[in-house]
């Protein structure tokens, strides 16, 4: 699992936390029932408080995505995947619909938008 912290983000430090391993059992990058690390190892090595860390697992665990084992430690809970899935398509949805307002605030064409998606692609591709 990695975690990095961006201390010029203006996003909390827990945040960063609990959105990088959302995102790494969304994908796939952590399994279900993986052990994740101790709340005071992953303190430790970003060098934050264990406050900060236990917070962001705490709210993992609220959500569902992470479960604890008293002395054992915190792991990939097993996850409704059509369900993140649907939540990531809503998200997406909203985005087409505000690149489709401000498309039209720029009279930018249908054939625009398609060439602009595909420049888009094959940058991140």
């Amino acid at each position: 699992m990695t975690v990095c912290i961006d201390n010029k983000s203006g996003t909390a430090i827990y945040e960063q936390i609990y959105s990088q391993i959302k995102n790494q059992i969304i994908s796939g990058a952590l399994q279900q029932d993986e052990a994740l690390p101790s709340i005071r190892n992953l303190a430790k090595d970003l060098r934050i408080s264990v406050i900060t860390t236990k917070r962001a697992y705490d709210e993992l665990e609220r959500e569902g995505f992470i479960y604890t084992l008293p002395s054992k430690g915190c792991f990939v809970a097993a996850k409704n995947v059509e369900l993140l899935k649907e939540e990531n398509l809503k998200q997406i949805e909203d985005h087409m619909q505000k690149i489709i307002q401000l498309a039209a605030s720029c009279n930018l064409t249908k054939k625009d938008l398609t060439e602009m998606f595909e420049l888009s692609l094959e940058e991140w591709q």
